[in-house]
């Protein structure tokens, strides 16, 4: 049964990678790797982010000016227009991604909401 699970999850990446949302996410992707000063930026912001999630998991503590670097960063980010399509476009792929999961998971969710009921 797991096979035929598999063999679904296959034909939706095809469905994913034709989709209006995933195919804009990959054009704003080219045009921002196309700016090597725009890529920098979101280099660094994704760089800074693991740093900070590294610490938060390790329990280390994450000092005010950490956490404002990246928050400066992140501003700055907001008012490179490439970089925004990039996050706009990324936020799309990621609510698609929760409509999907929201399907994907409704077995779940009733199964587990019968236990709760009763």
């Amino acid at each position: 049964m797991s096979a035929n699970l598999m063999e679904a999850a296959k034909y939706f990446e095809k469905f994913f990678r034709e989709s209006n949302e995933y195919k804009n996410l990959q054009r704003v992707s080219m045009e921002l790797n196309k700016d090597p000063q725009a890529k920098q930026v979101l280099n660094r912001i994704n760089y800074l982010n693991s740093q900070l999630q590294q610490k938060q998991m390790m329990g280390q503590e994450i000092r005010e000016q950490e956490v404002a670097a990246l928050q400066n960063l992140e501003a700055a980010a907001q008012q490179n227009e490439k970089i925004r399509r990039l996050m706009e476009a990324d936020y799309q792929v990621n609510m698609l991604m929760m409509e999907m999961n929201k399907i994907i998971s409704k077995p779940l969710e009733e199964l587990y909401g019968q236990l709760v009921e009763k």
